[in-house]
């Protein structure tokens, strides 16, 4: 090979060799880790992937994201966080309350987090301020236990005669039941209300809950917010529909499956923030400058075809401050 052929091949070997390189560099990896099943809420899963992609990043292109499902088991979080730590995925998103993020931040100091809660996280230990988080972790705080006395106050207006109140909360999602029964207790302590509180952690708990007015019929229900709740919104409307009692709710999706009304934030707008945060942190943001985002948008859903099936008449004053009448 003559001497100016050799130069020539060299030099095209420096260029090809690190495009090449470039190609084969494996696409960062989004561990999401849900407390409940793959059926129960896919609505934040593609409202995380929706954030993804508004800042540039989209799965099967340039991003892999890993499922892990807790199947509403918590004691199964600790394992599954434990596993996407040794996959060395890039960033983990924590969906479903706060459980899924205390398990991953036992796990890891040092793998971006990105939480969506309920509860104050800086209580809550996720964060050191809301303002500047520190640590490893960030996210999105949506004021589901702060909400509960409004929701009390909504339903009294809808059903102005009500006095005996029953109260679903999952025993198994201590903070969020702990902040609501204390809001909803001292709310009704104010307005004169009854209140008779039902734990309910599986299915076959909510028909028995159900079941059991019958020997004290409550005016109203208050069903409280967790993840395995929402999970089993149908049943919860469906039961409530079929018992003939009028039930408040924490977010539009149980409005949606029929249940009567529901106040609380837009929930797939908190998830979609989830994604543009995770988006962030894989450009280089460090979770330790991202302030944890609060909900602003909080929204009044009334089933108006579930009122009529009930016999009720929805006051004109609350229908004027619903964000949406489903007809």
């Amino acid at each position: 090979m003559r001497r100016r052929e050799f130069i020539l091949l060299l030099a095209n070997t420096a260029v090809i060799w690190p495009l090449a390189v470039h190609a084969q560099e494996p696409m960062p990896i989004v561990g999401l880790l849900d407390t409940r099943s793959p059926d129960d809420f896919p609505e934040a899963h593609r409202a995380i992937r929706q954030g993804l992609k508004a800042v540039g990043f989209v799965e099967g292109e340039n991003v892999t994201i890993e499922n892990r499902w807790g199947q509403n088991q918590p004691g199964r979080l600790p394992v599954l966080a434990a596993e996407l730590v040794r996959r060395r995925v890039a960033v983990i998103a924590t969906l479903g309350g706060e459980v899924a993020a205390v398990a991953v931040k036992a796990e890891t100091a040092t793998v971006p987090i990105v939480f969506i809660s309920g509860q104050d996280p800086v209580k809550q230990g996720l964060v050191a301020s809301l303002a500047r988080p520190g640590g490893n972790l960030t996210g999105v705080n949506f004021f589901a236990g702060e909400l509960a006395a409004k929701r009390l106050e909504l339903l009294r207006q809808l059903v102005p005669a009500a006095v005996r109140v029953a109260v679903l909360v999952d025993p198994a999602n201590v903070p969020v039941t702990q902040s609501t029964l204390k809001d909803v207790e001292s709310a009704a302590h104010a307005m004169g209300l009854q209140l008779k509180v039902f734990n309910v952690s599986t299915s076959r708990e909510i028909d028995a809950a159900f079941a059991s007015f019958g020997r004290e019929w409550p005016d109203a229900l208050f069903v409280g917010g967790a993840p395995f709740l929402n999970a089993r919104r149908v049943q919860l409307a469906f039961a409530a529909a079929r018992y003939g009692i009028p039930a408040i709710y924490v977010g539009r999706q149980y409005a949606e499956a029929g249940g009567l009304m529901s106040y609380g934030p837009n929930i797939a707008d908190a998830y979609r923030q989830m994604g543009v945060y995770v988006g962030r942190i894989l450009k280089g943001d460090k979770p330790a400058d991202l302030p944890v985002v609060q909900s602003s948008k909080f929204e009044l859903v009334i089933n108006q075809q579930t009122a009529r099936t009930l016999g009720l008449t929805v006051p004109p004053s609350l229908l004027a401050l619903a964000d949406e009448v489903i007809e």
